[in-house]
């Protein structure tokens, strides 16, 4: 098992195991009952308990283990029995039920190889006994038999304010200004709700948040009053502390307490007393509860929500107050919202949860709206309230439903959003392509469905802080160009510190550590001065500190992270240190520790302790960090970099000498690795995916960098070492197009297969009774000459040939139980791989011989035709062009000929020179019998490459340059040139002529307009477009214009009346003689018709135009 290809895929897993483990019984904690009113009594139902079960289904009466092969063959959705209890309470303040209903929730998804599913902990034999990869890895779920991942998504950082400017604030109201703070609080459960505070232009500042998709909006002293029992003099020197000298803050505090003092609004009582007055009638609160308690409920459920204490809200409070006061002044600047330093991820565990959590509150209010709808019908009034309950529990929706949508549809139905800025595309299929797209899909991580709608550039643009974390160089480079991104190999996602023994242990000590080197407790009674820094952790203000000891403390904190000694100090801490700075628009100076999951963290050497440690994206900023030892300043760098590839991605790592070349053909490579045709996977019998690619003639590749083989890439081959020469022969090599050698091509260059599988269901369309009787059979097998076609038991041969129009399977017929033959309906000759027998779900009683549900494979021949594409891994794609006769290929003086000759002139521009270098190092390594290591940037000026290879070339009597004498194929003759000889990795690619071509010369026409109809499935044609149109008049190719857009699209004969010009008014009738014949009904002529040829879409827009009362006359002469 490879633990490095483990560690990729690993934070999918820790976020659902999250969940599982302890998401859902947080979210369970944390959902509030719901109350009513029955006969004069109050009455609170709640969920009191939730449990997953593991993936099981039940065979003949028994439980049996449930595997996510059989979830994939059945096409079903790998899942897992979910259950809960629901509780019924008599009285608002009751801790005794007086009723419970144990209920069936459905069934919840389950992640592959989480700790819930049957292959955790499995080893790499066992894996291959359940019909697995020997590398599985899990992270995935399977839904109705397809493997879909949630990706992850940028979501901001958790408990940090961060100072913003936005020019829609201002349409908040009157007086708001485009300043404010915003924080993203994070619950325990991972469920969040975000805070905002506005500046005003009289210097006041609200707070605002969401309830119900409502916005409200708080003034901030009013909040400060609700939070703590404190009086006016006191919030004015927590706000001010001691700086009384900035009038600019002065001024503001003392209006917005005086703007307080005039609703005579004092203590923290009357402050509660007043906010719950005001949200009484919203909060569905029982009326019994007083204005102060809802009130209490307000704060607690949306302001905050990361802090549980009133005193530190009050304390955070007070610091996002001076954060925002220092923007407006300018004293410090604004946050990047765009930058990775204020970002975390959003994975499946937290979604999971956050929609566990609004529909357990969705089935209570179902629940309680049901039973009291039960009540109004006077005949029931008198039932058992208890009986009603159970009854309304049992016949509710099924929550597991409710994932199974989203991860099917990959859609959010949310009646609040879940804190999340859009509703769809957060579930992609894990398309098994090959095996480096199928890994990319879990290191992919996206800025989010509301940001690929911006016109801004600002949100794709690569930012300095996000180096180490984010690949610069894998990211489509189409319209989600800077939008999707990858993480780097190196770069980890922190667990929740529940999952983390050490982290869940440190966390209470961190404080009282921090109070022993230097940090003053914020519990203090004592005004602490403005020049001290604060201490925040999570999100909680914990303490201040001096200015110079803040810097003393942070670098022994790093130092204590690496050596890993102290229990208060964990590994995957975040030390984020801004320091002060005279000069402005700076960042706001403090102190900021995180300990929470989902954050962004990288390994780099402490140059201090000589070890390994993880550094986060906002402490990164004013680190210094040496890329190579030669960059190492004494007494100013303090970290180095573990490697110089560390801040590539795995597809960016494995581009051989991907310094040598220009970077969007780096950035090609990442897309076209991931369209090769590769082998995704090795367990072909037991998959039934609906299209996979396979590449025969694999090799591993003679050039290659230290991640290949690190990730056991190589297990998964995705190309082949072939012979090149760099000539322009023939002129088949123009503008990309490359010539193979055609025995190469014979001996299997390129070969591959598309395997395809299709699902025959005979109960399909049939009623239940016929259903029973229908199944595959060949009753008349003696007599119907079918022999060679199809077996027996109606079904194909297994490994035959099949072609279009041919007999496919045979069943019997329920009505007459007569056979019925259906005939091949493919458009390409294909084998039968595989006939797979599908029984019917609930197929119970029906005899196993009679079979009524198939799935059969196919597999299609690929092998390279004129117009199929190849790629070198540097993003030099082209297509095949000719299969060369080999006795025509020019020749080396050994007799060498090459397997492919691409053009020079895909150089120059391009500038990959990092092809030509893995050419010159590919031939001395095939030369030498040995794998050559092509990493980035381990040659430099002074140790070149060129030198390096050559050498090697050198000492085998060959060029040192890869250039060799080559004799033409033709006429013997040498050529007068030297010829640059090699050998090179080359793909292929999935784009093919097979797939791709579309011909017809009859076919379907659109019902309206006579044309052909779109569409390659649909046997539709090619649309001849405006350009195409006007290219052909350019060349004054009419006839062949009239031919396309009359003749062979809708070409019809028209009656026109030659008096009025019309085509609308003409009719058929019977004359005296019997004979139809055609009248104009405007002109009552009948000689006046003729007959001509036009376009059939020009008399539909003469009738669209006579829709809107505008008449089309035609001139015939």
């Amino acid at each position: 098992m490879s633990e490095e290809l483990k560690s990729l895929i690993q934070p999918h897993i820790d976020s659902f195991d999250f969940f599982t483990d302890h998401g859902i019984d947080l979210i369970l904690k944390s959902n509030e009952p719901l109350y009513f009113e029955h006969k004069e009594r109050q009455y609170k139902i709640k969920f009191t308990q939730l449990k997953l079960g593991k993936p099981v289904h039940n065979f003949k009466e028994k439980e049996v283990r449930f595997y996510p092969n059989e979830a994939r063959e059945a096409g079903v959705t790998y899942d897992a029995p979910f259950k809960g209890e629901v509780s019924l309470y008599e009285g608002v303040d009751s801790d005794e039920p007086i009723h419970k209903v144990d209920v069936d929730l459905g069934r919840m998804p389950i992640m592959v190889k989480s700790r819930f599913c049957h292959l955790n902990g499995l080893s790499s034999e066992e894996l291959i006994e359940k019909r697995e990869e020997e590398l599985e890895q899990g992270g995935y779920f399977i839904v109705n038999g397809n493997e879909k991942v949630v990706r992850m998504l940028v979501m901001t950082k958790a408990n940090h304010p961060v100072a913003l400017h936005r020019k829609a604030w201002t349409n908040r109201g009157p007086g708001y200004t485009k300043f404010g703070i915003t924080i993203r609080c994070v619950r325990p459960d991972r469920t969040s709700i975000t805070n905002n505070l506005h500046y005003i232009s009289d210097g006041q500042i609200t707070l605002r948040f969401l309830y119900r998709r409502q916005e409200f909006f708080l003034p901030a002293t009013l909040l400060l009053k609700a939070l703590k029992d404190t009086t006016e003099r006191e919030i004015y020197e927590n706000l001010v502390q001691g700086d009384n000298e900035n009038t600019f803050l002065t001024d503001r505090v003392e209006l917005s307490l005086r703007e307080q003092k005039i609703n005579n609004i004092n203590t923290q009582e009357e402050v509660l007393d007043y906010i719950g007055s005001r949200f009484r009638a919203r909060s569905q609160l029982p009326s019994s509860f007083s204005n102060t308690q809802i009130g209490q409920w307000f704060i607690d459920s949306y302001v905050f929500v990361h802090l549980p204490n009133y005193k530190d809200k009050y304390n955070l409070l007070v610091l996002m107050i001076q954060k925002l006061y220092s923007m407006v002044a300018g004293k410090s600047g604004t946050d990047n919202i765009d930058s990775a330093a204020f970002h975390e991820v959003l994975l499946a565990g937290q979604i999971f949860g956050s929609i566990l959590g609004e529909k357990l509150t969705e089935y209570l209010e179902s629940t309680r709206s049901f039973t009291l709808k039960h009540f109004e019908d006077k005949k029931k009034e008198n039932d058992k309230l208890e009986n009603v309950f159970k009854k309304t529990v049992e016949k509710n929706f099924k929550i597991g439903d409710r994932f199974n949508y989203f991860l099917a549809t990959g859609n959010l139905r949310s009646n609040s959003g879940l804190d999340l800025q859009q509703t769809s595309g957060f579930v992609v299929i894990a398309d098994k392509l090959n095996f480096l797209r199928f890994i990319s899909h879990f290191r992919s991580i996206h800025r989010g469905a509301f940001f690929a709608t911006m016109k801004t550039t600002s949100i794709r643009k690569l930012m300095p802080e996000s180096w180490g974390f984010l690949c610069p160089v894998h990211t489509p480079d189409g319209a989600p160009c800077g939008l999707l991104n990858h993480l780097t190999s190196a770069c980890l996602v922190t667990v929740d510190p529940l999952q983390d023994q050490k982290v869940l242990k440190a966390r209470p000590l961190i404080p009282s550590f921090l109070a022993t080197h230097g940090m003053l407790p914020i519990d203090m009674t004592t005004v602490f001065s403005h020049q001290y820094l604060t201490i925040t952790l999570d999100g909680c203000v914990i303490g201040k500190i001096e200015q110079k000891a803040g810097e003393e403390l942070v670098t022994m904190l790093r130092y204590l992270r690496s050596v890993g000694t102290e229990p208060a100090i964990p590994k995957t801490i975040e030390i984020s240190y801004s320091p002060p700075s005279s000069v402005e628009n700076s960042q706001y100076p403090g102190i900021s520790l995180f300990t929470s999951g989902a954050r962004f963290m990288r390994p780099v050497i402490n140059l201090t302790s000589g070890k390994e440690e993880l550094i986060g994206p906002q402490e990164q900023l004013y680190m210094e960090i040496a890329v190579v030892p030669n960059e190492v300043i004494k007494g100013v760098t303090t970290h180095i970099e573990t490697s110089p590839t560390a801040m590539f991605s795995l597809l960016a790592n494995l581009t051989p000498f991907s310094d040598y070349n220009q970077s969007p053909r780096n950035m090609y490579q990442c897309q076209m690795a991931k369209q090769t045709m590769g082998t995704p996977l090795h367990s072909y019998p037991f998959r039934t995916d609906n299209k996979l690619y396979k590449i025969q003639n694999i090799q591993k590749p003679i050039v290659h960098t230290k991640n290949q083989f690190k990730y056991r890439v190589n297990d998964y081959a995705h190309g082949c070492n072939a012979v090149i020469a760099v000539i322009s022969n023939t002129g088949y090599d123009m503008e990309d197009a490359m010539i193979i050698n055609k025995s190469a091509y014979e001996r299997g260059f390129g070969h591959g297969s598309v395997y395809k599988n299709e699902y025959i269901d005979l109960d399909e369309g049939l009623s239940r009774f016929e259903s029973k009787k229908t199944f595959f059979g060949r009753p008349n097998s003696s007599v119907d000459n079918l022999g060679d076609f199809i077996d027996v038991d109606g079904l194909p041969f297994v490994g035959r040939l099949i072609k279009p129009g041919e007999p496919y399977y045979t069943y019997i017929r329920p009505s007459d139980g007569k056979q019925v033959v259906k005939d091949y309906k493919g458009k390409e000759e294909a084998y039968i791989e595989e006939v797979r027998i599908l029984f019917a779900s609930g197929g119970t009683g029906r005899e196993p011989s009679k079979i009524n549900n198939i799935c059969v494979k196919l597999r299609y021949n690929r092998n390279p035709v004129i117009g199929d594409k190849f790629s070198s891994r540097h993003g030099q794609k082209g297509v095949l062009s000719q299969l060369w006769p080999e006795v025509n290929m020019p020749f080396t003086e050994s007799g060498m000929k090459p397997d492919v000759i691409i053009n020079p002139n895909a150089f120059p521009s391009r500038m990959t020179i990092g092809m030509l270098v893995e050419i010159l190092a590919g031939k001395a390594g095939a030369i030498h019998g040995k794998f050559q290591d092509a990493t980035a940037f381990q040659f430099d000026e002074k140790n070149t490459a060129i030198d390096f290879f050559g050498e090697q070339l050198s000492k085998s009597g060959f060029n040192r340059f890869g250039n060799e004498t080559m004799y033409s194929g033709t006429t013997g003759k040498e050529f007068e040139a030297e010829i640059f000889f090699g050998v090179c990795y080359y793909q292929r690619l999935r784009h093919m002529v097979k797939d791709k071509y579309q011909v017809r010369a009859l076919g379907k026409v659109n019902a309206l307009t006579r044309q052909p109809i779109k569409g390659r499935k649909v046997g539709g044609g090619i649309r001849f477009g405006e350009m195409e149109r006007d290219s052909l008049l350019a060349h004054g190719a009419s006839f062949c214009l009239n031919d396309r857009l009359m003749k062979s699209s809708d070409f019809a004969k028209i009656k026109v009346c030659k008096l009025c010009g019309s085509t609308l008014t003409i009719y058929s009738k019977k004359d005296y003689s019997n004979q139809t014949v055609s009248e104009c009904k405007a002109c009552k002529s009948t000689d006046s018709i003729s007959i001509v040829s036009i376009p059939y879409v020009f008399t539909y827009l003469v009738a669209e135009l006579a829709a809107v009362n505008i008449t089309m006359k035609l001139t015939v002469n």
